[in-house]
């Protein structure tokens, strides 16, 4: 069982490349999957190694049997892969969770007493919510990155004596942009503050490098980087973690337990990564994760060349598009993923989804996308009145007949409507009614 599987130099194939969708006006197309920012899709590499995999899952960790010390050498392999993938420093924890909104919550009760954290507030819920109280200092993001180095510059000049944590998003959820993650850095560490990177959106689509950044901690999930078996990871500086309280409390968490006299129950907790991870850990899922980080690590060059000419094929196209407008947080083009957010004016977002699902067989996302501050924010700088747009996010599964498709019914619904009739149903737009038979796996 190895992880450095052969190396291919070409764009990963992705599991469900051939799916086809029913149409709600009768027949079948093949699923346009434009929506990789919500869930990727799960990489064929991964696939066959976690079937490869699967008959020798077992415990891990103090089992004697060879299955288990199988196990054990996988999910402590994927560490190195993770630090790897990073570019972290040797010293640095390696923590497995759910995924980035667990790695957050986790980091979050880890900060010492009196910690000052400073973040946009146009940040995703994720990397907004697990800061709590009077020291936690949410920046309104300028329109230039210059202005967002200077405004995190004057927060953290603001806060209170006592430790410091910057929270930043590497790519906008929303809009794909991606921030001055390195120049922040620069101006927190003036301020002797560490950051903290919600790499979410930038892992599946750029390398990044912890030390090359100089940040202190990085967040991800395996359902963002094509591995979506429920696995996750926060990687970064051991002492807070270590000093922390165990983020759950059970087994694989404690080094001894004990009773301490009638009533009390004594405990020593473990002091490394597994002081974090109480529990029978998501083996699989860590291997998962472990696969897909090798297989884009492997190909990078090839990634970004095709979801960059996917993106350009997709901006001319929406171009002209009548009543198009697009959600940026800046107001020049700066590098980005391929991510976009858009309102068209007179139609609303969730009912455009609905129709591109039902008709075209494309999947997009609508709403707020778990920023409802940025989003509704950026629409109404985008001239917009509503506080929805549609989210269009490309990757390993899209190709450019999706983008096609795309770019063709969205003129076809802006210049003659849809073809078939909707209604909100559980309070989301759906065709009235709806013929497409749902496969149902548990029957």
């Amino acid at each position: 069982m190895t992880l450095a599987l052969e190396r291919t130099c070409t764009v990963p194939e992705v599991a469900g490349a051939a799916l086809s969708v029913p149409l709600v006006n009768g027949g079948e197309i093949g699923y346009a999957n434009l929506d990789h920012a919500a869930s990727a899709p799960c990489l064929q590499r991964v696939r066959t190694a976690v079937d490869e995999f699967l008959p020798w899952y077992a415990s891990v960790h103090r089992g004697a049997g060879f299955a288990s010390q199988v196990s054990t050498k996988v999910y402590e392999r994927t560490r190195e892969v993770l630090r790897r993938f990073t570019g972290a420093r040797s010293s640095d924890a390696v923590i497995f969770t759910r995924n980035t909104t667990d790695s957050f919550n986790l980091l979050a009760k880890c900060l010492p007493r009196e910690t000052s954290v400073v973040l946009f507030d146009t940040e995703h819920h994720a990397a907004l919510l697990p800061w709590r109280g009077p020291r936690v200092h949410r920046v309104e993001p300028p329109r230039t990155r210059l202005a967002a180095v200077s405004a995190v510059d004057s927060a953290l000049a603001e806060c209170a004596p006592g430790p410091r944590l910057v929270v930043l998003t590497g790519a906008s959820n929303v809009t794909g942009e991606l921030l001055p993650v390195a120049e922040i850095a620069a101006v927190a560490r003036k301020h002797g503050a560490r950051i903290a990177l919600d790499a979410a959106q930038l892992a599946p689509h750029r390398p990044f490098s912890l030390r090359e950044l100089d940040v202190d901690y990085v967040a991800l999930s395996g359902h963002k980087l094509y591995a979506p078996f429920g696995a996750g990871a926060l990687v970064g500086r051991a002492d807070w973690l270590r000093a922390g309280q165990p983020y759950l409390a059970g087994g694989g968490a404690t080094k001894a337990v004990q009773r301490n006299g009638s009533a009390e129950i004594g405990v020593v907790w473990n002091s490394g990564p597994e002081r974090h991870e109480a529990g029978s850990p998501n083996t699989v899922g860590v291997y998962a994760l472990g696969v897909a980080c090798e297989a884009l690590s492997e190909n990078w060059d090839a990634i970004r060349e095709h979801e960059d000419a996917l993106l350009r094929r997709l901006h001319r196209g929406l171009s002209s598009v009548p009543g198009f407008a697009e959600l940026r947080l800046f107001d020049a083009d700066v590098d980005r993923v391929g991510t976009l957010s858009f309102v068209i004016d007179g139609f609303e977002p969730g009912w455009l989804a609905a129709v591109l699902s039902a008709e075209y067989g494309i999947g997009v996302r609508d709403g707020a996308f778990c920023a409802h501050i940025a989003t509704r924010r950026l629409i109404r700088h985008a001239g917009g009145e509503g506080q929805q747009a549609v989210r269009v996010s490309l990757g390993l599964g899209s190709t450019e007949e999706h983008v096609d498709r795309l770019l063709l019914a969205l003129r076809q619904i802006v210049a003659r409507g849809a073809r078939w009739e909707y209604g909100k149903v559980d309070g989301r737009w759906a065709p009235t009614p709806d013929p497409r038979p749902l496969p149902d796996f548990l029957a």
